[in-house]
């Protein structure tokens, strides 16, 4: 089964992160900026997605199918950037600064900032959503001027990791104040708390 999406998908720090959002909302300017950072493009504007299982069943212990996204091959590895025009990354920054396919492990839906609107502030748990079939954890990050979306989905892979090998930050935080200890006095009663 395969699909088609729009959005890019970069390989951050061996994830694969596909960008979605509304057109203009800067998706290619993120990936980009991500590809400067060292991390590599896998597709811009349009993403095919596959399911991917680990064989035939009955061989083994099942495991939980994945999805695999890549480019047209007609436009893999080029960028679109309004004002600029048609870029192809690898001209630019090299053969390693491309994928062919990925993996689709993390869904970063970009938004334009609204102020009613609630934002995750805490992250206990992670969304997911189902795409193609597979679960997805799935973020929302708001864009607004100023904010280095980059930085901030490199953020949320590095979290990303942290989770898989068992590390939750607002988990650790929550137990803490659970526990009644008190996070406003650090050492010789200094603000800052625990270090």
């Amino acid at each position: 089964m395969e699909i088609q999406v729009h959005g890019a998908l970069v390989e951050v720090l061996g994830v694969g992160v596909l960008l979605q959002g509304p057109s203009g909302v800067g998706k290619s300017e993120i990936a980009l900026e991500l590809v400067q950072r060292g991390h590599r493009l896998v597709a811009d504007d349009i993403v095919r997605i596959r399911r991917q299982s680990d064989g035939p069943p009955g061989r083994g212990a099942a495991t939980p199918d994945w999805l695999v996204g890549r480019a047209p091959e007609l436009i893999r590895h080029y960028m679109e950037l309004r004002g600029i025009g048609l870029l192809h990354i690898p001209d630019l920054f090299g053969a390693d600064s491309v994928r062919v396919e990925s993996r689709v492990e993390l869904i970063c839906h970009l938004e334009p900032w609204r102020e009613e609107a609630e934002y995750e502030r805490i992250g206990l748990e992670r969304a997911t959503e189902e795409l193609a079939g597979v679960e997805v954890l799935a973020l929302v990050l708001p864009v607004r001027a100023a904010r280095s979306m980059a930085t901030l989905v490199e953020v949320a892979v590095r979290d990303t990791l942290q989770r898989r090998a068992g590390v939750n930050a607002a988990r650790r935080l929550d137990a803490r104040l659970r526990e009644g200890k008190d996070v406003g006095a650090g050492r010789n009663g200094e603000g800052g708390g625990d270090r």
